[in-house]
């Protein structure tokens, strides 16, 4: 028990650390903070930065038998349900960039405008709240005013007092995916088209926007699968602990922590732009650790000799 939560933390702070270096080489550059993909592809490293620092909180919390207050544990909830379900959605706009740029080239400047953007991210937000809104909404109609200050293992599964309400959450997030997933498709599908039609440069284009659509696909499935996870680990609960528990940490390591890192990390790497500001800035920190390290071994040197080197 103990080791897999060092694993886990170990696996948190490495992924913490990818992620924050992606976040710093977005700043770096102001072509970054002013297109719209790389604006996107910053809020779900964000997303995704907040979600693996709560998450492993909750998971401290549960390792150690810690409880928390019923209130408190609602709000960090309501944060975990809201930024679980931004990250697909902002996929699911990165897939209608790509279609815009594509197949509506000449639009693209016009829709993906960076005002355009914040207004998208905002409704980004807006649409990842519903599921939390309707979820938390039957859990205040039907817990008493007591519960809020009792004391309690910090859980989504406190707030599933009735099947019904589980039955609530599993209908919202398929119906919620399963509109993405169409999204995803008749975006695949037009780009294809636009790229068998196309020629030279225009084709390469086309075919690496394929690529980028493909790849949110993928991101969106483990996305599905990680949201499916809570319902088989709820089963298996009741059936034997012991399997609950080491399927569960499975499930937490590959379908939870590793995708948080991975898929951003990709993403970034592949990027021609993104992938040579990374390796400057990587590049420069080096130089400059390099240099540090002269001048801390010059200014030792200089001290057991006793003469004053001016640097």
């Amino acid at each position: 028990m103990k080791d897999n939560m060092i694993t886990v933390q170990l696996l948190v702070i490495i992924f913490l650390f990818i992620n924050l270096l992606l976040i710093i080489t977005f700043f770096q550059k102001e072509c970054f903070y002013t297109t719209t993909r790389y604006i996107l592809f910053a809020v779900t490293l964000l997303s995704d930065s907040l979600m693996l620092f709560l998450s492993d909180v909750l998971a401290i919390l549960t390792q150690f038998n810690i409880p928390i207050h019923v209130w408190l544990c609602v709000i960090i909830c309501a944060v975990l349900l809201v930024y679980a379900t931004v990250t697909p959605v902002t996929l699911t706009a990165m897939t209608l960039e790509r279609y815009v740029a594509v197949c509506m080239p000449l639009h693209h400047g016009e829709l993906c405008s960076t005002r355009n953007t914040i207004n998208c991210i905002l409704i980004i937000h807006a649409l990842s709240s519903v599921p939390s809104i309707f979820i938390l909404s039957t859990f205040f109609g039907s817990a008493s005013l007591k519960f809020y200050t009792q004391y309690q293992l910090c859980s989504m599964e406190i707030y599933m007092i009735y099947l019904w309400q589980r039955h609530l959450r599993s209908a919202i997030y398929q119906l919620q995916f399963l509109i993405m997933c169409i999204i995803l498709v008749f975006c695949y599908v037009k780009i294809m088209k636009v790229a068998k039609a196309a020629s030279g440069e225009d084709k390469q284009s086309s075919r690496k926007g394929l690529r980028t659509v493909a790849l949110h696909g993928f991101q969106l499935l483990l996305c599905v699968i990680q949201l499916w996870c809570p319902f088989i680990e709820s089963t298996l609960f009741h059936i034997d602990f012991v399997v609950f528990h080491y399927v569960r940490y499975f499930n937490y390591i590959v379908f939870y922590l590793v995708p948080k890192c991975l898929s951003p990390l990709i993403y970034g790497l592949r990027d021609e732009i993104f992938f040579h500001a990374l390796k400057s800035y990587l590049s420069f920190g080096f130089v400059c650790v390099r240099v540090r390290a002269c001048r801390s071994d010059l200014n030792e040197l200089v001290l057991k000799n006793n003469e004053p080197v001016g640097l």
